[in-house]
C-alpha cells in the first residue's frame, strides 16, 4: 500500500505543478531597502519600539547604537532562521537600520527563492517526463482503456508476496502516460489486488474448513470407537445384571423350601415323639408280659 500512497502523492505534486503560474520577471526586483513600514510587515514585529530607525537627531551626522543594531540583528534571525546572518545583517544596513523595510526585503527575497525552487522543481519533472519512454497510441486510449494491458499477466499471475506488489505498484505508475492512466492503473491494480486477497481468503478458508472436517472425523471415529465399548460394557453388565436376579430368585426358592422342610422336619419329630410315648404307655399296660396284645398285632 506504500506504492499506493506514493502513486497519490506523486499525482498531487503533477496537479500542483500544472496549476502553478509561472513566476514574473517584476518580482525579482521587489527588494527596496528605504521603503515604509507596511501593516503586514508591522504584524510580523512583536513591539512597536522596534519598528522605529535607530538614529539620533538627523540622518547626516547620526551614529548607530551598537546594542540597538544586535537586538535587530537577532529578532531578523528569529524570523528568518534559514537565512544567512550576513544576509540580514547587509539587508538591515541598506535598510537604513529600519527594522520594517529590512523585514520587507527579506519577506520578497524568500517568496522569490521559493518560486525559483518551483521553477526548478517543475523543469526538472518535465525532464523526467520528456525523457520517459512513451506508450503508443495503440497500447493507450482516451478513455484508458489501454492500461489494462500491462496488468492482465498480474491478473493471471497475481503476485505472492508484499515486495512483488510493491514492484507491480511502482512499475504501472511509472509506466503511465498522464495522471488519468495513472488513476486507471491504480484502480485496475487495487481490482486485481482485491481479487487476489479475496481468493487468497477463499482457500485458506477451504483450507480450514477441510482440516476442521478432517479433526472432526477423527473425533467422531473416536467416539464411535469408545461408544462400541460403552454398548460392549453395558450389554454385559446386563448380562450380569440378569444371571445375579436369576441367582437372587433361586436363592429365595430354596430359601423357602429350606423352610418347609424345617417345618416338616419339625412336625416328623413331633409326631415321632408321640408315637414313642404312645409306645411305652402301651409297653407298661399290657395284661401278659411277653405277649404282645393280639389286637395290636
Amino acid at each position: 500500500m506504500s506504492a499506493l500512497v506514493c502513486g497519490k502523492r506523486s499525482s498531487s505534486i503533477f496537479e500542483e505543478l500544472a496549476h502553478t503560474p509561472p513566476p514574473s520577471v517584476s518580482k525579482r526586483a521587489r527588494c527596496c531597502f528605504a521603503g515604509a513600514a507596511s501593516p503586514t510587515t508591522a504584524a510580523l514585529i512583536p513591539s512597536p519600539a522596534l519598528s522605529t530607525p535607530y538614529f539620533d537627531g538627523n540622518d547626516s551626522g547620526s551614529s548607530v547604537d551598537i546594542h540597538k543594531v544586535a537586538a535587530h540583528i537577532a529578532h531578523l534571525r528569529f524570523l528568518f532562521p534559514e537565512m544567512d546572518p550576513q544576509l540580514l545583517q547587509r539587508a538591515l544596513e541598506e535598510s537604513g537600520h529600519d527594522l520594517a523595510s529590512a523585514v520587507k526585503c527579506l519577506n520578497a527575497l524568500r517568496l522569490e527563492s521559493t518560486e525559483i525552487n518551483l521553477m526548478s522543481t517543475q523543469s526538472k519533472t518535465e525532464a523526467v517526463l520528456e525523457t520517459r519512454p512513451q506508450v503508443s497510441a495503440e497500447g493507450i486510449t482516451n478513455d484508458c482503456k489501454g492500461a489494462t494491458a500491462p496488468i492482465q499477466p498480474a491478473e493471471e499471475h497475481p503476485p505472492r508476496d508484499k515486495s512483488e506488489w510493491v514492484a507491480l505498484f511502482v512499475r504501472g505508475m511509472m509506466n503511465a502516460s498522464d495522471m488519468n492512466d495513472a488513476r486507471s492503473r491504480a484502480s485496475q491494480m487495487l481490482g486485481v489486488l482485491e481479487k487476489s486477497i479475496t481468493a487468497h481468503a477463499g482457500v485458506e478458508a477451504m483450507k480450514s474448513l477441510h482440516k476442521e472436517n478432517t479433526t472432526m472425523k477423527e473425533k467422531t471415529r473416536v467416539l464411535l470407537g469408545e461408544n462400541n465399548l460403552l454398548k460392549r460394557a453395558v450389554a454385559m453388565q446386563h448380562e450380569r445384571q440378569k444371571n445375579y436376579d436369576e441367582i437372587c430368585r433361586e436363592s429365595q426358592h430354596l430359601n423357602q423350601l429350606v423352610s418347609q422342610y424345617q417345618e416338616q422336619l419339625r412336625t416328623l419329630e413331633v409326631n415321632n415323639f408321640a408315637l414313642k410315648m404312645h409306645l411305652k404307655e402301651a409297653q407298661h399296660s399290657r395284661s401278659i408280659p411277653g405277649r404282645f396284645h393280639p389286637d395290636i398285632f
